[in-house]
């Protein structure tokens, strides 16, 4: 039997198929090499039972109990400010792990505890696409993508659901071959293992590009600045056409003019940043290319039909309500015995 292990921290809230995806290659590929393989073990920064956001109770082992491990995880689902009081343990733990030589990871919003603990500097890492923005924000040293997956040296990280399993077949094929990889993709009724390089299916960002390069190019310019905005003529000089033929492209593939969607894009990162960090709503504002509060205000209401004042209470309320659902110990360990 390896002696390897696999720990996976579950965090409150997390998804199960995120989870699925880091632990059925790793059975899969016990199953195919017996004896050979890491194991994965669950773990809880108490022992108790972790809560998934389906409902399910999955069973942990206590993190100080856990074995020496090749891989730390984490799985995660919520925005990890959401979670402030888990997190001077997890990132503590982090921190040990990395001094122990051991690989470090992060499943769908994972990689912002790693960052958070400082081990991200100058790593290529990734996370489920709508916490990008506020991870880019909050650390700027960290080089995000919008793949799948990334593995730079001994930092892993995805978004979740499938991305996740891709990223463990492509870590396992890494260390015990492509063959393994192969027969793991297969199994996954995939033609191969899934390439890094493939990119997050994010909202609206595809559509059109397929259509046209030259829009695809001037929607990539308008996310690489959402700070400070480029006027429309000069997006149009930056892909090569006049501002006429965007202006078309734009009304044909996605029914907008373009500083009309260069806006929408700019107030979608606001509405993240709003749910995701403790920024002020006037450094938020700023951060989103807007010139004063009541400039981003207004806009804001405009777009979404609420202020982001509003947009603050109705994360604050999300928050109260979560607390209030939280089963007492009893309960989760009843729950326990009875699955």
């Amino acid at each position: 039997m390896s002696s390897a292990r696999v720990g996976c921290l579950l965090l409150p809230g997390f998804s199960l198929g995120t989870l699925a995806g880091v632990i059925d290659p790793l059975a899969q590929a016990a199953a195919l090499q017996p004896g050979r393989m890491p194991e994965p073990v669950m773990l809880s920064l108490d022992g108790r039972p972790v809560r998934a956001g389906a409902g399910a109770w999955v069973v942990c082992t206590e993190l100080r109990a856990a074995p020496p491990l090749q891989l730390a995880m984490v799985v995660s689902d919520l925005p990890w400010h959401e979670q402030d009081p888990l997190g001077p343990a997890v990132l503590q733990w982090l921190r040990e792990q990395a001094a122990a030589g051991a690989c470090l990871g992060g499943v769908g919003t994972g990689a912002a505890w790693l960052a958070e603990a400082g081990l991200l500097q100058g790593h290529r890492a990734t996370l489920h696409w709508p916490h990008l923005a506020a991870l880019a924000e909050r650390h700027p040293g960290v080089v995000l993508s919008q793949q799948r997956f990334e593995i730079d040296r001994q930092r892993l990280s995805s978004a979740g659901g499938e991305a996740a399993r891709d990223l463990m077949i492509a870590w396992l094929g890494h260390h015990h071959g492509d063959r393994l990889a192969q027969e793991l993709a297969a199994h996954a009724g995939l033609p191969g293992p899934r390439p890094a390089d493939e990119r997050q299916r994010v909202p609206g960002s595809g559509r059109g590009g397929a259509g046209s390069a030259k829009l695809a190019e001037a929607l990539a310019l308008m996310e690489a600045n959402l700070s400070e905005p480029l006027p429309t003529e000069d997006i149009a000089r930056l892909v090569g056409v006049s501002r006429r033929h965007l202006e078309r492209l734009f009304r044909q593939h996605l029914d907008a003019l373009p500083s009309r969607w260069y806006l929408g894009l700019r107030l979608e990162r606001a509405q993240a940043l709003l749910r995701q960090t403790p920024q002020s709503i006037l450094q938020i504002g700023l951060a989103c290319g807007f010139a004063s509060g009541p400039h981003f205000s207004n806009a804001y209401r405009a777009h979404f039909g609420r202020t982001p004042r509003d947009e603050r209470g109705l994360r604050a309320q999300a928050w109260r309500e979560a607390a209030a659902t939280e089963p007492a110990p009893g309960n989760a360990a009843r729950d326990e015995r009875s699955a």
